[in-house]
């Protein structure tokens, strides 16, 4: 497979023109995020050896069971497993973010300028920033990480993550077999693997999408005010303005709205096949599979504090994506056993966000009704 790359802009050498100052304090960012994330007892736990080798060993096992579920072979070789710290985990996705937003970040930059109130302003953004991803890394239990970079080492690169404390924290307090639990985890995340390398157009799809709505992002002050009114008014409607992915969506423009929606259709059906490869896959091997999905489900419909800032974020729009994902993979695949196979050859197949939560137009696009013959009509 061609790796798709993120390009890492100028590196600022003799004749490269300067580069615009960062409009995100990202050492800031790095900051806020470890002291959210705080460190978990458990950490100094002896049960934290166990979780490095039991990953290796599970991530090579999941990787077997989902290529005989899906069918699905990855074409970047073996998945590696890496066990890391809330911490670990930050750093990771900040280097991650950097890069995916750095087209945007550039022409921010050109907006702010120098000046005091910029500085001030960077550091806001990268106080947000590390809030954001602090507080996520208290939630996250694993992720595989889709970016390839050009000019970065190929071992810091297409790898599953499990972040050890929140995992062990789990177990421990639903009292979850290890080992049952573990596989399980794997599973989920190396099916999203899978669908990233195992589908040599997908990891390219995804981001082409994901930098068509950063490129037609207008860092517009008065887009600012006019998303508020627009929030305004849906809220007089007596309708919620964060219910379809959060404030993202109160900024975008027409073209950015529908960028959204490809994506939110996309990792639906991504999100909801990894949740039934991972039943599937594991079913004679998990015993307690229903008891994690059950505890799991609980804890992302999450109550008070914690839900206001998931549909601030958007994050809750992603949790329905789940059950919509698997309804609609569920519904197409009892129409016909072989539809799930069609959605894998080509963009044009995926579903929208529409189709998504109504399989019947899906279907009828991928899989028209044939034509009665003429005389059997008569």
């Amino acid at each position: 497979m061609t790796a798709t790359t993120v390009p890492l802009g100028s590196s600022g050498g003799t004749g490269a023109p300067a580069r615009q100052p960062d409009p995100v304090a990202w050492d800031v960012a790095e900051k806020v995020a470890k002291r959210v994330a705080g460190r978990d007892p458990l950490e100094d736990s002896y049960l934290y050896a166990s979780l490095a080798p039991d990953f290796d060993e599970f991530t090579a096992l999941a990787q077997d069971l989902v290529e005989k579920e899906t069918g699905l072979v990855s074409l970047a070789g073996a998945a590696r497993a890496r066990v890391t710290d809330r911490g670990g985990w930050v750093e990771a996705n900040l280097a991650s973010f950097r890069r995916l937003l750095r087209p945007l970040t550039d022409r921010l930059g050109e907006r702010l300028g120098e000046g005091r109130v910029a500085s001030v302003g960077r550091s806001v953004a990268g106080a947000e920033v590390g809030a954001l991803l602090g507080w996520m890394s208290t939630r996250v239990l694993g992720q595989y990480d889709l970016l390839v970079i050009e000019d970065e080492e190929p071992e810091k690169q297409d790898i599953v993550y499990y972040v050890g404390p929140n995992i062990l924290s789990l177990e421990k307090r639903y009292g979850f077999p290890p080992r049952e639990f573990r596989l399980w985890i794997a599973l989920h995340e190396v099916t999203h693997r899978a669908q990233f390398t195992g589908v040599p157009w997908m990891r390219g799809h995804f981001l082409s999408l994901v930098e068509s709505s950063l490129d037609a992002f207008d860092p517009d002050p008065k887009r600012f005010l006019e998303a508020l009114r627009r929030a305004v008014d849906e809220m007089r409607a007596g309708r919620n303005p964060l219910d379809e992915g959060g404030i993202a969506t109160l900024f975008a423009t027409p073209e950015q709205s529908a960028l959204f929606k490809r994506i939110q259709g996309l990792m639906s059906l991504l999100e909801g096949h990894g949740d039934v490869v991972m039943d599937r896959a594991g079913e004679d091997l998990i015993p307690s599979a229903g008891r994690f999905k059950q505890v799991l489900h609980q804890r992302r419909q999450s109550s008070g504090g914690a839900r206001i800032v998931q549909k601030v974020l958007g994050l809750e729009a992603k949790l329905r994506q789940y059950h919509d994902g698997e309804v609609f993979l569920e519904t197409i695949e009892n129409a016909d056993r072989g539809a799930v196979s069609l959605l894998w050859k080509g963009a044009e197949w995926l579903p929208s966000i529409e189709e998504i939560r109504d399989p019947a137009r899906w279907l009828a696009r991928a899989l028209p009704p044939e034509p009665v013959p003429e005389a059997a009509a008569q």
